[in-house]
């Protein structure tokens, strides 16, 4: 069983021993070296801008049985691409190939994936400039670019 240092010159291992055990906490290691934005491919921010490279459909865990419609796209700030999922009846016919989007985080725990989407982190918000919900709605029609 190991005890604490105690006596006149013990203040440095105590210290040692306090950031040692820190550094065993995942959490604290995460924000300690910023470890989100270091692997966040939106670096930080809570939106970014992309453009669709392809549609693609994926298909949902267990035990659902389903092909959720998808994009791959590339974010415009860095050159990364990143799958979005396309929310809604429909929704991945109003995007094509070379559309600007934009894309937002689904909300997931952690900021993992949510729900029966497997590696999917990302949703379409809007398709040129447009919501991508009114246009579902009807309220507007697609711009062209």
């Amino acid at each position: 069983m190991s005890k604490k240092s105690n006596g006149i010159n013990a203040g440095t291992k105590l210290r040692k021993r306090r950031k040692d055990s820190l550094m065993l906490n995942k959490y604290y290691k995460r924000r300690i070296f910023n470890l989100r934005v270091k692997s966040d491919p939106l670096e930080g921010s809570h939106q970014a801008k992309a453009i669709v490279l392809e549609k693609i459909q994926l298909e949902a865990k267990q035990p659902n049985s389903a092909m959720r419609k998808a994009v791959r796209c590339q974010l415009i700030k860095n050159g990364k691409k990143v799958t979005a999922f396309a929310p809604g009846m429909g929704a991945i016919k109003m995007i094509d190939e070379h559309d600007e989007i934009i894309i937002e985080c689904i909300g997931g725990k952690m900021g993992r994936a949510k729900g029966d989407i497997p590696c999917v982190r990302w949703q379409v918000i809007k398709v040129n400039d447009q919501s991508l919900h009114a246009l579902l709605k009807g309220r507007i029609e697609k711009g062209r670019r």
